[in-house]
């Protein structure tokens, strides 16, 4: 940024490379106002807040991600780790809050100001790397029995790992030749997309074709099978067809046999003697009268019967007179 600032800039005659860059002939600093403290070992910086704090100040809650101009001192060392401290104010309220970077667990620390929304694991069980304390150092260099145990856990740690070791080894030597790989998956992907621009274009012409507004749905082996077994044309020609169908007629007798139904009659008789057969009988095919209704049947009987005797007499439809005939007419 430093760079683009100090590009194409007026030069005045007076300058003089030797003198040093144009920003120490003018006095000021690349950084402009961001070094505006830099005699008290303090820069400006943009700061990006790594997780969610409250403030004491306000009250109000600050996400993830805010960023904000901080102070960045140097306030120690962890090996040859610098240590950091962020002072910022709240965007919110005039409340200052001081961040500081945690090298020994790879962490940040608020140290003022603010407090955080605890959503923090034991990095252990998130098989996170975890780096040695100093006094852990100190045992494994003067302590051989503690080196000993520590070397033996270990080999457990490499032994639980190890298959997923394996899984990474494996997965990186299959992507090993990315642009091969590359350049196969794209040709395989122009092959499917030309096949599939084939098929939609004759779904859309076979709709078109008969005037239909449907969705085709792809096509299966079940269904390739099944048009196969399909035959819409004919096996034979058309002299093919005029030739079975003169033998046919040639074969065919000329009368119909007389005992051609014969069968269809025998099977017909037999049905009906079947349901006669099968045909459940009631009280009075069975002759069974019950007691109260004999009295019924007596009179009924006795009815019959009398009905019956006044139709045998003989009935006559002309009416004679056997008192008088002719030859006493003739007599008188």
């Amino acid at each position: 940024m430093a760079e683009r600032k100090a590009v194409n800039k007026y030069y005045p005659p007076e300058w003089n490379p030797n003198k040093g860059s144009i920003n120490k002939f003018r006095g000021t600093h690349a950084l402009r106002e961001r070094a505006r403290k830099l005699h008290m070992g303090i820069l400006i910086i943009r700061f990006e807040m790594p997780f969610n704090i409250w403030c004491n100040g306000c009250e109000n809650h600050i996400g993830m991600g805010v960023r904000y101009n901080a102070e960045k001192t140097k306030v120690g060392m962890y090996y040859t780790t610098p240590i950091y401290k962020f002072r910022m104010k709240c965007h919110l309220c005039t409340n200052h809050f001081e961040i500081q970077t945690d090298p020994q667990n790879l962490d940040y620390v608020i140290l003022n100001g603010a407090r955080r929304q605890e959503r923090r694991w034991d990095p252990t069980q998130n098989e996170q790397v975890v780096p040695e304390d100093k006094e852990v150092s100190k045992k494994l260099s003067t302590d051989s029995m503690f080196c000993l145990e520590h070397s033996v856990n270990d080999k457990v740690k490499q032994k639980t790992i190890l298959p997923s070791l394996l899984n990474l080894e494996e997965s990186k030597e299959k992507w090993k030749e990315d642009y091969l790989l590359n350049k196969t998956l794209r040709q395989q992907f122009r092959e499917k997309k030309k096949e599939v621009a084939c098929i939609e274009k004759r779904d859309k012409q076979l709709l078109q074709r008969y005037s239909l507004n449907i969705t085709l749905l792809p096509e299966t082996d079940e269904d390739r099978r099944l048009a196969g077994l399909l035959k819409l044309d004919s096996l034979h020609t058309i002299e093919e067809k005029q030739r079975i169908n003169r033998e046919e007629a040639l074969s065919r007798p000329l009368f119909s046999s007389p005992c051609k139904n014969i069968p269809a009659v025998a099977n017909s008789i037999k049905e009906i003697k079947v349901k006669k057969i099968l045909k459940p009988l009631t009280r009075n095919e069975l002759g069974i009268i019950q007691k109260d209704n004999c009295k019924k049947v007596i009179e009924s009987q006795e009815e019959f019967n009398k009905l019956k005797e006044t139709n045998n007499s003989k009935t006559s439809l002309v009416a004679f007179d056997y008192g008088s005939s002719d030859s006493d007419e003739d007599n008188a």
